[in-house]
Parts: C-alpha cells; sequence; structure tokens
C-alpha cells in the first residue's frame, strides 16, 4: 500500500511550527550567551596558573565533555528535583545546555588566549596600559578572533542540542513535532518541515556569523 503525503498538516499548524522554532532560537541564545560566559572563566582559571583553579576547570571540563548530554539533562531535571531542588523543564535545559556548551568553549577559548604571544602582553605593560585593558584589549579580543570559526561550529552545535531537550518536555521546535506527530499522525511530513526548519535556523546562524566577523574580524578568512 503506498504512502500519499498530506503536507495540509504542515500549512494548518505553520504558526505551532514558527512559535517553536522561536522558542528553539530563544533557547539557544540564552543558553549560548551564559555558556560563552563559563568558558571564559573556565579558559581564565586553565591559564592563571593557579592549580586550584586549573583543578576545578580541568574537573568540569573533563566531566561535562565526556558524559552524555542526555545523562547531563536528566540529571539536572530529574535528579535535581528528587533532591527537593524543583525547576521548570525550560530552565533545566537552560541549565543543562549552558553547561554543556561553557566545558566545551573553556577549551576552545584556552586555545586562544594561549595563542596570544607573550611579547603582545608586555608590550601593552610597557605602555602603561591596566591588567583589565590588557585583558580586554590585548587578550581577549584578539583570542576571539583566532576561535571565531570553532566557536561558531560550536554555537550550531549547541542550537541542534536544544532538539534533546524535548526528552523532559520542553517546549521547542521538537517538542512540537512529537505533539503535533501524536495527533495527526503524519511522521513524515512533520519531520520533514522540522528539518528544513532546523537547517534554515542554522544558514541564518552562519549568515549572521559570517557578517559579524566581517565587520569585526575582517582580517581572518571566514571557515565554514
Amino acid at each position: 500500500m503506498g504512502y500519499t503525503p498530506n503536507y495540509s498538516v504542515i500549512f494548518n499548524n505553520l504558526g505551532f511550527f514558527i512559535q517553536g522554532a522561536i522558542a528553539t532560537l530563544q533557547l539557544a541564545m540564552t543558553s549560548i550567551l551564559l555558556g560563552l560566559v563559563l568558558g571564559i572563566l573556565g579558559a581564565l582559571g586553565r591559564t592563571s596558573g593557579n592549580r586550584i583553579l586549573n583543578g576545578i576547570a580541568v574537573a568540569y571540563v573533563e566531566f561535562f565533555r565526556n558524559t552524555p548530554f542526555l545523562i547531563q539533562l536528566f540529571f539536572f531535571y530529574f535528579g535535581f528535583s528528587s533532591v527537593g531542588l524543583r525547576m521548570s523543564a525550560w530552565q533545566a535545559a537552560v541549565l543543562a545546555l549552558a553547561i554543556n556548551f561553557g566545558a566545551y568553549s573553556t577549551e576552545i577559548v584556552r586555545a586562544g588566549i594561549e595563542g596570544i604571544g607573550k611579547g603582545q602582553v608586555e608590550a601593552g605593560m610597557a605602555l602603561g596600559l591596566k591588567k583589565m585593558q590588557i585583558f580586554r584589549r590585548i587578550i581577549l579580543v584578539p583570542a576571539l578572533g583566532n576561535i571565531y570559526p570553532s566557536l561558531v561550529s560550536q554555537i550550531v552545535i549547541a542550537i541542534l542540542f536544544t532538539s534533546v531537550v524535548s526528552q523532559i518536555s520542553a517546549e521547542e521546535l521538537t517538542f512540537v513535532g512529537s505533539y503535533l506527530q501524536s495527533r495527526t499522525f503524519r511522521s513524515f511530513e512533520i519531520y520533514f518541515f522540522i528539518s528544513l526548519l532546523y537547517l534554515a535556523m542554522v544558514w541564518i546562524v552562519k549568515l549572521a556569523a559570517y557578517l559579524i566577523q566581517r565587520r569585526f574580524f575582517g582580517f581572518m578568512r571566514y571557515v565554514r
């Protein structure tokens, strides 16, 4: 018996798909911003020369880079609630995504910081710049320029990772798709359209990243 696609399910529920896509982008951007802060702090700990700070940063990176993200998500949502630390599915999703992104971005930012020559820092000191000025102008900005392509790739991965949070009923694009599929039984049409939406979101992010790079890191070649 042949299967006849019926794409009316897409047009009839287009508003739900758009809401899901917007929720996915909100979830991803919030998590990425928080995760980037964690990544910068972790990278500072890794390059500080302080054994305690370095040890904490290493433990953080090793744990969250070498355990499944789904388990981390379940730990924050179900594990925390079992000991009385209850949070919404959305809060648990943001927390899990941010901490996971932070672990990966720690090593990316660390590599960028270590790629800055000591001579540049010494030149800044010779010019009388304060420590914060040296860190911001001589270390952080050039380091971000060096690691920009790797960071963009990690951001794309983080956006795709948001699909996993539907497992705890966090309302984003994949959750919307699963809900509609359970009501219409049109799996092929729904998941094909969702795939296109994820692809579109990634393309938009890559285009924005390219424009940002041309504006702030124009001296670098864009890596696709």
